[in-house]
């Protein structure tokens, strides 16, 4: 019998961000995360988490997204999507601590929305989000410069998805434009066409392109995808003047992977199933689904839903398992046979919870995540016009 040798493999730079041990000085998010973290196996990291959190009172304030773990969703004060927490926040402001449970572009939100004597706390600076690093404001910017020299400037706005970085925000106000939430897309694209003739929709291909052509009557010919990895965006002159929709070529990582496949297969498997999913996912998948809608629609539809229904459900593992178990009257399951958690989402743990209002609470700030004025500024006037929507 001949001994097996161990594979001769090297960690890619990829695979070492995202175990963080490497940082990206371009990317949305950082890695560093000083100190110690306790144990994951530390059986008192409940009873720590609520002491830390008790000795802090009102002076920290807890968001968790709908897709944080349960471990961690335990301790959130308030839980929601990731615009609805920045707005809780800012209603909030008694609280000197704002830790938020969820990925770098929400905190950056959070900070823009609260008070400047107020301090956002994120427990793993490596908990990013890759949509959001998918359009930098270097790419967004030779972007808007292909536009010009195609002429079509300045019959463009902007229109960016919460789920985009603070510079994304920043470039989007400083252009005319309005920031949008997968719940009220419509209303910003509706806007964004009485202001001009195209939108440029950033970073989220399919929402945007679900939104013109399931929600508004637009056609796939009227969109079309700004690839900044290729020159011009990899469109010509003419397609650029033609289109309606110049969709950033972006997508988020979990909502990317449902496929009409997946769709066919669990109809096969449980007859008379419903598939709900968010408009994050492909069009193909959002045509074929029965329901199409953000988080907090897919939370209150299966709240409504009568005892005995059937649910295929096309979102994040954790938020799937939290209604799943809510709801044991109902049939719902994962709309993908393979189990995927957003990763990045899921850096927040109990461990990092624990060390981030430990450290609060003997009076270490850390990990807090600020915006500058500047971008500030033109981000919180992108919002503010979100606000002011019909």
């Amino acid at each position: 019998m001949t001994t097996a040798q161990p594979l001769d493999v090297q960690p890619t730079p990829l695979a070492l961000l995202l175990l963080g041990r490497e940082a990206d000085p371009k990317s949305e998010r950082g890695v560093e995360c000083p100190g110690d973290l306790p144990s994951p196996s530390d059986p008192d990291l409940v009873e720590r988490a609520r002491a830390a959190k008790e000795k802090l009172g009102d002076k920290v304030f807890v968001l968790g997204h709908h897709y944080q773990r349960d471990e961690v969703i335990q301790f959130a004060d308030v839980t929601g999507d990731s615009f609805k927490l920045a707005r809780d926040a800012a209603a909030k402001p008694e609280a000197e601590y704002i830790v938020f449970c969820g990925v770098h572009f929400m905190a950056e939100s959070a900070d823009i929305l609260t008070t400047d004597d107020q301090k956002v706390v994120l427990p793993d600076l490596a908990a990013g989000c890759s949509m959001a690093d998918m359009a930098t404001a270097e790419q967004v910017a030779e972007c808007w410069d292909v536009l010009t020299e195609a002429g079509v400037a300045e019959q463009v706005v902007p229109v960016s998805y919460m789920n985009s970085s603070a510079d994304i925000k920043a470039f989007t106000g400083k252009h005319g434009g309005t920031i949008c939430t997968s719940s009220n897309a419509k209303r910003a694209l509706d806007w964004a066409f009485e202001q001009g003739e195209k939108v440029l929709f950033l970073p989220d291909q399919h929402l945007g392109r679900n939104t013109a052509v399931r929600d508004m009557g637009l056609s796939l010919d009227d969109c079309v995808l700004y690839n900044p990895h290729k020159p011009n965006g990899g469109l010509t002159v003419e397609e650029l003047r033609n289109a309606k929709m110049i969709l950033w070529r972006g997508h988020c990582s979990v909502h990317g992977r449902f496929s009409l496949d997946s769709v066919n297969d669990v109809r096969e498997r449980i007859p008379g199933v419903n598939v709900l999913v968010h408009p994050e996912c492909k069009h193909e998948v959002v045509a074929a689904a029965d329901y199409v809608g953000s988080t907090e629609y897919i939370i209150n539809t299966l709240d409504a839903a009568p005892a005995g229904s059937k649910w295929a459900i096309g979102t994040e593992l954790n938020l799937v398992r939290r209604v799943a178990n809510a709801h044991p009257d109902k049939e719902i399951v994962f709309l993908d046979k393979t189990v995927c958690f957003c990763s990045t989402m899921n850096r927040i743990d109990l461990p990092h919870l624990v060390w981030t209002l430990e450290s609060l609470a003997e009076g270490n700030l850390v990990n807090q995540i600020r915006v500058d004025e500047e971008t500030e500024s033109f981000a919180k006037l992108a919002l503010e016009r979100m606000l002011a929507l019909p």
